[in-house]
């Protein structure tokens, strides 16, 4: 396709889609430069929150960053957006948690917390699921541990092991609180996202949107996990990699190859990015 002269706003996951276990193709970096020289915006738009994000991930290549499955938005070094769980709510949530010795993992811009004593079986569970050491490390590096997490705040929890389903642990709690399943389906229903009920990754492109002025029709959004579900459905433009759960690529406009095979690159063409 011919390199369209409409700029385009455009918002792509990291897992999974821009990247492979943390691991960004060489490739997807230099699609993405190309496409900004040709007066493109494009957003890194994640479920990670800021401080899982390695820096050079996000310097010199993306124009802004939409963290925290939508609840942290950020464009040239101006926080926009920082929603994190109440004080109260996110307490009763970790101790419920502990309650029912869930290994998870608490999300915050400046940091990612875990318990001191969960740390071993963390790299244990990410160890046997990701079968690379990079896959592990790339977690593990940015995780802070701590005695007690308690009086964190945070924007989001990932769990990744519980010996009781999470859905039942949150209907104990009482609160609304989301769940979609883990990006590591292996997990199985110990293991998930839990996240503040109004908070997704549209919100977040909504706040890029209002800034810019720009239109739905203008938006591209690129991803391949279920956190990636509102912003495929409303972007005018939704762009699934292949692999992804049904639900997602019914309504994938066009579908991609993973990272593993370079999917941003042919996907930027045909888009008519590059």
């Amino acid at each position: 396709m011919t390199a369209t002269s409409t700029p385009r706003f455009v918002f792509i996951d990291f897992d999974g889609t821009y990247a492979d276990h943390g691991v960004v193709p060489p490739a997807h970096a230099e699609a993405v430069r190309q496409a900004s020289a040709n007066g493109h915006k494009v957003f890194l738009c994640t479920g990670r929150p800021k401080s899982m994000v390695p820096p050079t991930v996000l310097d010199g290549v993306f124009d802004g960053l939409v963290g925290a499955a939508g609840g942290y938005v950020e464009l040239d070094g101006e926080v926009l957006a920082d929603v994190r769980f109440p004080a109260e709510l996110g307490e009763r949530l970790v101790r419920l948690l502990d309650q029912h010795h869930v290994v998870y993992v608490l999300e915050a811009a400046e940091a990612a917390y875990t318990r001191a004593a969960s740390v071993d079986r963390l790299a244990e569970i990410l160890q046997a699921t990701l079968k690379t050491e990079r896959g592990p490390r790339d977690i593990l590096d940015n995780v802070v541990p701590l005695e007690a997490v308690t009086d964190q705040t945070f924007a989001k929890v990932t769990c990744f092991a519980s010996s009781t389903p999470l859905r039942e642990v949150l209907d104990e709690l009482g609160a609304p609180i989301g769940l979609i399943p883990s990006s590591l389906p292996d997990l199985g229903d110990g293991a998930g996202e839990l996240y503040l009920p109004e908070i997704n990754k549209w919100v977040g492109i909504d706040v890029v949107q209002q800034r810019y002025g720009v239109p739905t029709s203008d938006v591209i959004a690129i991803g391949d996990g279920w956190n990636d579900l509102e912003m495929i459905t409303h972007a005018g433009t939704g762009v699934v990699v292949e692999g992804a759960p049904p639900e997602l690529l019914v309504h994938a406009d066009l579908v991609i190859k993973p990272p593993t095979e370079d999917g941003l690159v042919a996907a930027f063409a045909e888009l008519g990015l590059t």
